[in-house]
């Protein structure tokens, strides 16, 4: 959470709650809120597109989504102003390469949520703070700065893709934080070498 560019706080009946500035105004919104505000955008790409109005949808959710997950997502579309005909768990194991697209048949789902793309950018996001804070500014904290936190999450996220087809990639980021200018090249091997240890926030 120290590297996403907004807080979570405890809402109300221990909800987790976003804060975040828009237009030098704080706002809370809740998770059902924000995946709502993401629900309403598709149903406006979606009347634009068929040219009339969609109020009916079947909505797909990750595989491993619990009751509570599908629950709010459903609360979601319903603030979304949308009408959920069915749930259902989102399967695409290589539906582009079959033959016969009618059938499948999953055995189980399983998987660590929370290791993915996500971890591995956190892995490097903490590589070029410790960096920053070891070249420029002994003793200061740039994790208290959200802005600087999700450019700095921006470029790094760019990098990891980069780094996917090339063997180096340079992270430069002006005026990161308290006006210095940030510029370090990463090796694939670094890369790999990062994130072959357990992640640390």
């Amino acid at each position: 959470m120290e590297s996403w560019p907004f807080k979570i706080i405890e809402g109300p009946g221990e909800k987790p709650t976003v804060v975040v500035k828009l237009k030098g105004e704080e706002k809370k919104y809740t998770p059902e809120e924000l995946s709502a505000m993401v629900l309403k955008k598709m149903k406006e790409c979606a009347e634009a597109f068929t040219g009339r109005e969609v109020t009916d949808a079947v909505i797909t959710v990750p595989a491993y989504f619990n009751n509570n997950q599908r629950e709010a997502t459903m609360g979601a579309a319903t603030i979304a102003g949308l009408n959920v005909m069915r749930l259902i768990a989102a399967i695409a194991y290589g539906l582009d390469h079959m033959d016969d697209k009618r059938v499948i048949d999953v055995k189980a789902v399983g998987g660590d949520t929370h290791l993915g793309g996500e971890d591995f950018d956190t892995t490097l996001v903490n590589y070029c703070v410790k960096e920053f804070e070891k070249k420029h500014m002994e003793g200061e904290d740039i994790r208290r700065n959200p802005r600087a936190m999700g450019r700095l999450k921006a470029a790094c996220e760019k990098a990891k893709r980069d780094l996917s087809c090339a063997t180096f990639a340079t992270i430069e980021i002006d005026c990161l934080y308290g006006g210095i200018d940030f510029s370090i090249k990463v090796s694939r091997a670094k890369f790999e070498e990062l994130n072959s240890r357990p992640i640390h926030i």
